[in-house]
């Protein structure tokens, strides 16, 4: 790649996370083309789509997410690693308003530029689930795609302006039922 192409590319990148940091996924591509300083049709050749864009912006985090269940699963219980990604995982999901049903959309549709990245989230959280299943900390009746499903529910209503203080209470509520007896640390946590 040519170097002002490359300027350009990192430039639209920059722009773009702060863009969509302020509007969320819905933030228009027009408008992160002028902040960028760039023609449409520029944006456009760097990212053909909106998911293209979105994947570039977030295949880093997703693919840190993936890592960081391996980290867990090797060096902590099966309950607190499982319960520690999830809530990195809702942390990301804040980050970017909308991301969830992005997400959710595209870790079934090989065709989406975020499929590999969101596939692989959801296979990571699938194999901490079993591994604390496996451990009896976690509920039998679940399956990763449960799991998936509540965070992306809980992504969403975090992502409401009336639900968003209480994220952390959500968390515990849901965390509380999927674990069979909730770690030491989460039951101090809701004690406070």
């Amino acid at each position: 790649m040519r170097a002002d192409a490359e300027k350009n590319r990192s430039q639209i990148l920059t722009v773009a996370r702060d863009v969509v940091t302020e509007h969320g996924t819905d933030a228009s591509m027009r408008d992160i083309a002028r902040r960028a300083g760039v023609g449409l049709a520029t944006l456009l050749r760097h990212f053909p789509s909106r998911e293209a864009l979105f994947e570039a912006l977030l295949c880093t985090n997703l693919d840190a997410l993936t890592q960081k269940a391996d980290e867990l699963e090797a060096s902590t219980s099966a309950d607190e690693a499982l319960l520690s990604w999830f809530r990195e995982l809702v942390a990301f999901t804040q980050s970017y308003r909308g991301v969830v049903a992005m997400m959710a959309a595209a870790h079934t549709n090989p065709d989406s530029p975020l499929y590999a990245s969101c596939a692989a989230v959801h296979a990571a959280g699938a194999r901490l689930l079993l591994h604390a299943q496996g451990e009896g900390t976690a509920r039998a009746d679940m399956s990763g795609d449960d799991l998936f499903a509540l965070i992306t529910a809980l992504g969403w209503a975090v992502d409401q302006p009336s639900f968003a203080p209480r994220a952390d209470h959500l968390v515990h509520l849901i965390t509380s039922a999927i674990l069979t007896s909730p770690s030491s640390n989460d039951a101090k946590q809701a004690a406070c």
